[in-house]
């Protein structure tokens, strides 16, 4: 297995973070500083997570890692409903950056499971 940066999972969440940073730069969410760096952290911890549990190079670190990437993911779906009852996202954005956090979660889970699995094989 390549580097970290070669997982679909890691690609999704990057851009999953790269928009959460786009669209918390502007507006009234830009000057929401505690919702708007939480939801920054939570963003980035996905990747990072996915990230340092694949190159610590055991599955069951790997695995513990992935746990904690999708318990970030949730948080940032979580942090996007407050941020759209807040008035700081429009409707059809919130619905796509929500789409993209469930697909990130979605991968997360399939990723999490064969390495389970691949864990449990030993």
């Amino acid at each position: 297995m390549g580097g970290f940066e070669e997982l679909a999972v890691w690609q999704k969440s990057r851009e999953l973070t790269r928009q959460i940073y786009d669209v918390t730069g502007a507006g009234d969410f830009a000057r929401d500083f505690g919702l708007r760096d939480q939801i920054r952290r939570a963003a980035v911890s996905i990747m990072s997570n996915i990230a340092e549990g694949h190159e610590r190079g055991g599955r069951a670190e790997f695995h513990q890692f992935l746990v904690i990437a999708k318990g970030s993911c949730a948080e940032v779906r979580s942090q996007l409903y407050v941020a759209l009852d807040a008035g700081y996202l429009e409707k059809a954005r919130f619905e796509q950056l929500k789409n993209i956090s469930e697909e990130v979660g979605r991968m997360l889970s399939g990723i999490k499971k064969a390495v389970a699995a691949q864990r449990d094989a030993r």
